[in-house]
């Protein structure tokens, strides 16, 4: 008997006689990851795991008639043979070689088939072709414990998002992309749900919505001379204002094959968002700079299909000049233009005085901000670029201001009013994030664009909620389990405010906070704008965490704050989605989810 035999014969496990099989027709024994079934069948032997892959009921309680294997609890079918399912909801089952010798039936342990981390992959691909929950927490859990990279499994949902979704780039995108930007504050079974959330959303807005085309990049000489960069970007930016997304495409492909940075495709694309007023109420601009993000995790390989998927949205958009809000009882449109055609010259003075220190009050120009006088908003504004305050830096100040909306938004206003302080602020963030990419400005515009956003928003700070003040009786700070309990209740958003600010005022740790805030909505069936606002904010937080000063201390607050009470507001809700992946990794643990606890 030579080495390979030896070593088969060691991996090999004892079922019974074949009479004593054949008149059991089915019989369990040891092996495998969740016990073997064998059975004989048209006058064969057979053995599979005895774990159904849907759901984990035992197989050995199905039934096999015509090669078909079928569990009892969803009626999944298998092929006996292959473990090939026809149900694309339930992944195929596990089969095991099967030698009768000397009267004995014997069983193989090493499988068939063995399970890799492409066979996953694939599974996940099918998952979200088919926008089958399960089968995609399934596919998260498994390739998370295997050690595959976060970014790689959120670059599959963005490969599958971008291309088959015909309207291109919304919520769905959006959302993987803000996961995945925070899972270095998530424990592990935060990264699951975080990244479950988000391809689940993917899937489900993709599904039945076409595939998108790419068209051919224009037949450009010399694509990289900056002639023709200059050209092209003229010609995208008209394309844009004319609401011609098929020809902006062309163009844009143009520009990615001809090698152009992803700074100078910034500039780019932006402009002509910017070109316009808040459009599309901050998600166009956000949405752009959410995939510029992801671009950062993915890689620049994919840049053709990520970027083109903004376009779609773009043919319908709404430009905030053309509303009523925008032009009475005070025209912001006549303001701002004005004020823009400063920007060049002031921008270009900052580049020659790079030494110049800004002396501006920022608490003061974030209360102006926050006042009901526009004019001098902006005139603080111009006088701070002037002084040499950095467009980068004075996004950062607006985005504060917009996130004190948020911490001051009282509850006597209607629930669906905190979207509207929301879009400013995440209009406000992607702002500044496109700013530490790129400063131009035509870009600096968006941030007097947010600015105008706040001052629209003041009404919702009427009255004004009271800063909350932290409990200072006990000096230990409370468990982070005691929020999650909270927001099991509606209606707590003053009281999460009270306890978010006594945890930070009693030393709490603040990466557990992180954590626990965004298990408090991951376990949710949340809407859009919380993925949103988590992420937001806690970037926003760590900018200024870069700081010492009691301003970037009160900035930090503020942001957790905000959120706090923002996912306080929306929370509960009902958690048919979550469920679903705590269901996925219960089966990837083997406990069984078909007997009482």
């Amino acid at each position: 008997m030579n080495q390979k035999q030896e070593t088969a014969k060691e991996n090999r496990l004892l079922v019974g006689s074949v009479e004593e099989v054949k008149e059991a027709g089915a019989k369990v024994i040891k092996g495998g990851q969740h016990g073997i079934a064998v059975f004989y069948h048209e006058e064969t032997f057979f053995a599979v795991d005895n774990r159904c892959p849907h759901l984990g009921f035992p197989l050995h309680m199905g039934s096999l008639c015509d090669g078909l294997l079928t569990c009892h609890w969803h009626h999944a079918r298998f092929d006996v043979r292959s473990g090939g399912t026809m149900d694309p909801w339930a992944d195929d089952v596990t089969t095991y070689p099967v030698h009768v010798e000397n009267n004995e039936v014997w069983v193989y342990t090493v499988p068939h088939t063995k399970r890799t981390l492409t066979n996953i992959k694939n599974r996940l691909r099918e998952g979200l072709e088919q926008n089958l929950g399960l089968v995609i927490a399934k596919s998260v859990v498994a390739l998370i414990e295997a050690g595959e990279s976060p970014h790689k499994i959120a670059q599959i949902g963005i490969e599958f998002g971008t291309k088959h979704r015909q309207r291109g780039w919304r919520s769905g995108l959006t959302i993987l992309t803000a996961m995945t930007n925070v899972l270095p504050k998530l424990d592990k079974n935060g990264q699951i749900l975080a990244l479950y959330q988000g391809l689940v959303h993917v899937a489900r807005e993709s599904a039945r919505m076409g595939t998108r085309f790419l068209l051919g990049a224009l037949p450009v000489k010399d694509r990289t001379s900056a002639s023709t960069m200059s050209q092209l970007s003229q010609w995208y930016r008209h394309n844009i204002e004319v609401r011609d997304v098929q020809g902006a495409e062309r163009v844009l492909l143009t520009a990615i094959e001809a090698g152009i940075s992803n700074e100078l495709l910034n500039d780019m694309m932006l402009t002509p968002v910017t070109d316009h007023y808040y459009m599309n109420v901050g998600h166009s601009l956000d949405f752009h700079n959410k995939a510029f993000e992801m671009l950062e995790h993915i890689g620049e390989a994919h840049r053709s299909y990520v970027l083109t998927s903004l376009l779609p949205e773009l043919d319908s958009a709404s430009r905030s000049e053309e509303l009523h809000s925008w032009q009475s009882p005070v025209n912001l449109v006549e303001l701002l233009e004005s004020a823009f055609e400063e920007l060049p010259h002031i921008l270009d003075s900052q580049q020659v005085n790079t030494e110049v220190k800004h002396e501006q009050d920022e608490g003061a120009l974030i209360e102006q901000l926050l006042s009901d006088r526009p004019e001098r908003t902006i005139e603080i504004m111009l006088h701070a670029l002037k002084s040499g305050m950095t467009p980068v830096r004075l996004a950062q100040i607006v985005s504060l201001a917009a996130a004190e909306r948020l911490a001051r938004f009282h509850v006597q206003n209607e629930l669906r009013d905190w979207i509207t302080v929301l879009h400013t602020f995440t209009h406000a963030h992607a702002v500044h994030e496109s700013l530490r990419r790129s400063t131009s400005p035509e870009l600096t515009r968006a941030v007097f664009h947010t600015a105008m956003s706040i001052y629209l928003d003041r009404f919702l700070n009427t009255p004004s909620a009271r800063r909350p003040k932290p409990d200072l009786s006990d000096q230990s700070p409370p468990n982070t389990d005691e929020l999650l309990e909270l927001l099991n209740k509606q209606q707590q958003t003053d009281q999460a405010g009270k306890w978010v600010v006594t945890y930070l005022a009693r030393g709490g740790d603040k990466e557990a906070l992180f954590n626990t805030m965004a298990h408090a909505f991951l376990r949710e069936d949340a809407e859009f704008h919380t993925f949103q606002m988590y992420e937001a904010a806690i970037a926003e937080h760590d900018h200024w965490s870069e700081e010492q000063t009691d301003l970037a201390k009160r900035a930090q607050d503020t942001m957790i704050i905000a959120t706090t009470r923002y996912i306080a507001a929306h929370a509960p809700t009902s958690r048919e989605v979550p469920h679903t992946a705590r269901i996925a990794m219960r089966l990837h643990r083997g406990e069984k989810l078909f007997e009482e606890a």
